[in-house]
């Protein structure tokens, strides 16, 4: 009898469940994976991305991560954690190019190999790194806003915040594309966003009202901004004093307001980076690692640049609405 209601449970559920990847089992790998941050939509993105892969691998992911990204002790503690646990990797997104450079030596130390992801590191001590281009990404901002201000101009640029390896990268290549248009001035680009959305809006808030003409409007033509948060902070800025749209906007990442804010035309481009294919990849690239494999030193992630004007292609929409990449 006990036999019979087993195999009618199989049937029952296993059946419904052919795509489904089996669980891990006793003595599976375990991977840890830390990002910087855990609050803004392209660190979900990655999760979702990583998840896949883990359970496509038969692998156990354990996801953790400081809840904001200036925390640089709560990301090095973390490391310690995982180091301690005996996890057979780590998967880091360094939120400090220098600050995580001696806990991922502990680790490397102990045998525990790691991978970098998003955001470099100013060591040698990892396995692989994974993400996007974020050079050219900035490079991809600094042309098209180039063009859509017609290659003159003034603009100004809002930095992310001191330590974050890839969004610096991405403001040094916005400040060596812009530099080709010899008819823009850049007029600032050393006041930082800081860590969250709030301290962005603050921030821009603060950088709009030194660049505000007698007449109430700006004196600028453009503004970039390199990451989720601090397009989000300088996009609520704008709004709030009633300038969005009167300038030329592009920023970095998307979430769903940065997408509506693109469609109402508030927004003129966003550099969209592939979350989801960066979490799969940093995980698969863990896994081969693991079990013999060769993996590549570097790994590039793409980088494409949303306008008003190709927003609704399949391509640019499976970016700008990640999810929906599943």
């Amino acid at each position: 009898m006990r036999r019979t209601l087993l195999l009618l449970a199989v049937v029952l559920f296993g059946c419904d469940r052919k795509d489904a990847a089996p669980a891990p089992a006793a003595g599976t790998l375990t991977i840890a994976m830390i990002p910087k941050g855990t609050t803004h939509e392209f660190w979900k993105s990655v999760h979702f991305g990583a998840e896949r892969a883990a359970k496509e691998f038969s692998v156990e992911l354990l996801w953790k991560g400081p809840l904001q990204e200036n925390d640089r002790q709560g990301q090095i503690n973390e490391v310690e954690t995982f180091i301690n646990r005996g996890v057979a990797g780590i998967c880091l997104a360094p939120l400090d190019d220098a600050a995580l450079r001696k806990p991922v030596a502990a680790a490397v130390a102990k045998r525990i190999p790691v991978v970098i992801f998003d955001s470099g590191l100013k060591s040698e001590d990892y396995t692989s790194f994974v993400a996007t281009d974020n050079y050219k990404g900035g490079v991809l901002a600094g042309e098209h806003l180039a063009k859509v201000l017609g290659g003159k101009g003034k603009v100004a640029m809002l930095r992310y915040m001191e330590g974050s390896a890839s969004t610096a990268e991405r403001e040094q290549g916005f400040l060596d594309a812009i530099a080709k248009a010899k008819e823009i001035e850049v007029v600032s680009s050393n006041q930082y966003a800081g860590a969250t959305t709030d301290t962005a809006q603050k921030a821009s808030e603060n950088l709009l009202a030194s660049l505000r003409s007698a007449e109430g409007g700006l004196k600028v033509d453009g503004l970039f901004c390199p990451n989720e948060s601090s397009a989000f902070g300088m996009l609520r800025a704008l709004q709030s004093a009633k300038l969005a749209g009167k300038v030329k906007f592009v920023g970095f990442d998307t979430s769903d307001k940065l997408s509506a804010a693109l469609k109402s035309g508030e927004l003129h481009g966003t550099v969209l980076q592939n979350p989801v294919r960066m979490g799969y990849l940093t995980v698969k690239s863990m896994v081969e690692h693991l079990r013999g494999g060769k993996v590549e030193r570097r790994i590039d992630t793409g980088a494409a640049i949303a306008t008003p004007e190709n927003m609704e292609q399949p391509e640019i929409r499976a970016l700008l609405h990640p999810e929906q990449a599943k």
